[in-house]
C-alpha cells in the first residue's frame, strides 16, 4: 500500500519516478496548494434536518492570474451526476465570482449578485427568485424525475482558456468602475479572443450554512492542475468541456516507493483523459473521525463524492470498467468495507444499517452521505447509516477489488480503489448557555468540516514481451 505524504508537490516532482514517461508536457495532478485549471466542489445542499431550517450553499471562484478567463460552470445533482444548470462564466484578471444555491418550492436554484459576465444569460441576482435547476438530463433514468433531486449534488468549474490581452472579449469582461460590458460578448468574439493554452490559477470554496440551526461547514474546491495543454472556447449549451478532456497522463503521489521516508511522485500513462482524472482521485481507503457525544448532542455525516463515475457507463447505463454495477433506480452500488475504531484502540466490524438493496455495505449514489447513528447532520436523501455503540472514534472505508471492479489499469500502471473526494461534517449543540457574566442566553450550536484522509494503492503493470 502506498500513502500520500505531506511533502509539497515541488519537492515530490524533483524526484519523479516513472511508471511511464518522465518530463511529459502535461500531466494532471491534484494540487495540494489549491490552484488549478479545474475545480471540483465536493458537495452542495439546500436540504434541512428541521422543517423550515434549510441549508444554503455559497460558492466562490477566484481568478488569481493577470489574464481574463473563460470557464465552464456546471451544477450537478448527486444521484447520477446529471447536469442541472451550466453556463459559461467570464472572469476578468484577479476577479472573484460568487453565487448561492438556495431551495425553491420544488427543488433548488442558483443566484448571483456578482456582475461578472455569464453566457448565454446572467443568472438571477435575487435569492428569493433564483434561476431554477432543471431535470432534463436525468428525466427517465429510473432514480426519480422530481426536481427534489437537485437539492443536493456538487459543482465543477473547468477553464476553457485565458483571453488575450486587448482582445474584444477581454476588454468587454474587464470591470470599469466595477461593471463589465457583458452585452458586448458574443460567441464569435469569445472564440477569436481565446488563447487556447490554459494557465490555471483558479481557486475557490463552498460554505454550507444553516443560519437557523447555527451551523456552517466550509470546503475547499479540489484543484486539478495541468489538466490539459490545449483548451478551446465551447459555446453555451454544449456539454463540453468536461472531465474527459484531460490529457491522458497522471501524476500521483507515492508516499512509500519502497522507502517510507522518501515520498516521491510517479507519472502514469493512462488510456484516456477520464482515466487520468480518476487515477489522481483514486483511494483504496478513506479515513476520518466521527463525534456523537450525548452531552453536546453531536452528530457526524461523511460526504463521499465520485465525480468521474458517470463516465464509466454507456448510453444504456451499463458499467464498462472500474465501477461495480450498472445504474438502476437504487443507484450504481459499489461494495465497500467498514472498520470502526473508538478512541481507546477498540476495533469493531462496522456496516450500514439497513443495508442497501445489494444486501451488502455499498455506496450507491455519485454523491453519497454516510451518517452515523442516524444523526443526519446534512439531512441528505442520498444517505446510508453506520450504527456504532461507542460515541467517538474514527472509521475506515475500504474499496477493495471486487471481481474485476475497483481496479483501474493504465498503459503502465494499475490503481486499486475508487476515485473519491469529500469531507466529514461534525456538529455540536449545547442548547442555550448563559451569556457573559450570567446575563442573557447564548445559542451554542456550531459545526466544522474535516477533509477525508486517504491512502492509495498502485503498481506498475507488466511490460509487454519484446517482439
Amino acid at each position: 500500500m502506498n500513502t500520500f505524504n505531506k511533502k509539497s508537490l515541488c519537492a515530490a516532482l524533483a524526484a519523479v519516478g516513472t511508471l511511464g514517461v518522465a518530463g511529459t508536457a502535461n500531466a494532471v495532478y491534484v494540487n495540494p496548494d489549491g490552484l488549478g485549471q479545474v475545480l471540483i466542489y465536493p458537495y452542495y445542499t439546500v436540504r434541512n434536518k428541521v422543517a423550515g431550517a434549510d441549508f444554503n450553499s455559497l460558492l466562490s471562484v477566484v481568478n488569481s492570474t493577470a489574464s481574463a478567463k473563460a470557464v465552464k460552470v456546471r451544477f450537478v445533482e448527486g444521484r447520477n451526476s446529471a447536469e442541472v444548470l451550466d453556463f459559461n462564466l467570464f472572469l476578468s484578471a484577479h476577479d472573484v465570482w460568487v453565487a448561492g444555491i438556495v431551495p425553491t418550492g420544488d427543488g433548488a436554484g442558483a443566484f448571483s449578485p456578482d456582475k461578472s459576465c455569464i453566457a448565454p444569460n446572467q443568472i438571477s441576482a435575487d435569492p428569493a427568485n433564483p434561476t431554477g435547476f432543471v431535470n432534463f438530463v436525468y428525466d427517465g433514468d429510473g432514480a426519480g424525475d422530481s426536481l427534489d433531486r437537485t437539492r443536493e449534488g456538487y459543482v465543477e468549474i473547468i477553464e476553457m482558456g485565458p483571453l488575450r490581452d486587448g482582445s474584444p472579449t477581454a476588454v468587454a469582461v474587464t470591470h470599469v468602475n466595477g461593471t463589465p460590458k457583458c452585452d458586448k460578448i458574443d460567441d464569435a468574439s469569445a472564440t477569436a479572443s481565446l488563447d487556447t493554452t490554459p494557465t490555471g490559477g483558479l481557486f475557490g470554496g463552498m460554505t454550507i450554512i444553516n443560519v437557523l440551526a447555527g451551523e456552517e461547514f466550509t470546503q475547499d474546491a479540489v484543484a486539478l492542475a495541468a489538466f490539459r495543454a490545449v483548451g478551446s472556447y465551447v459555446t453555451p449549451g454544449n456539454i463540453k468541456p468536461d472531465l474527459q478532456d484531460a490529457d491522458p497522463v497522471a501524476i500521483v503521489f507515492d508516499g512509500s516507493n519502497g522507502n517510507p521516508t522518501s515520498g516521491t511522485a510517479v507519472t502514469a500513462n493512462m488510456n484516456s483523459g477520464i482515466d487520468a482524472v480518476s487515477a489522481v482521485l483514486m483511494h483504496d481507503t478513506l479515513l476520518n473521525e466521527f463525534v456523537l457525544d450525548a452531552g453536546t448532542r453531536s452528530g457526524t455525516d461523511w460526504v463521499v463524492t465520485m465525480p468521474t463515475k458517470r463516465y464509466y457507463f454507456d448510453s444504456a447505463g451499463n458499467v464498462q470498467a472500474l465501477f461495480q454495477r450498472n445504474f438502476t433506480s437504487d443507484g450504481a452500488c459499489d461494495d465497500v468495507s467498514v472498520g470502526l475504531f473508538d478512541r481507546e484502540e477498540f476495533v469493531a466490524k462496522g456496516g450500514f444499517s439497513p443495508p442497501p438493496t445489494t444486501k451488502t455495505n455499498s455506496l450507491c449514489w455519485e454523491a453519497t452521505v454516510v451518517t452515523f447513528n442516524n444523526t443526519n447532520v446534512l439531512g441528505s436523501a442520498n444517505s446510508v447509516n453506520i450504527p456504532t455503540t461507542f460515541a467517538n472514534g474514527w472509521t475506515r472505508l475500504g474499496f477493495e477489488p471486487v471481481g474485476g471492479a475497483h481496479v483501474l489499469t493504465g498503459l503502465d500502471a494499475s490503481f486499486t480503489g475508487l476515485p473519491t473526494i469529500g469531507f466529514a461534517a461534525i456538529t455540536f449543540n449545547n442548547g442555550t448557555l448563559s451569556g457573559p457574566g450570567g446575563v442573557g442566553l447564548v445559542q451554542s450550536q456550531y459545526g466544522g468540516a474535516f477533509k477525508h484522509r486517504a491512502t492509495v494503492s498502485f503498481a506498475p503493470t507488466a511490460a509487454p514481451p519484446a517482439p
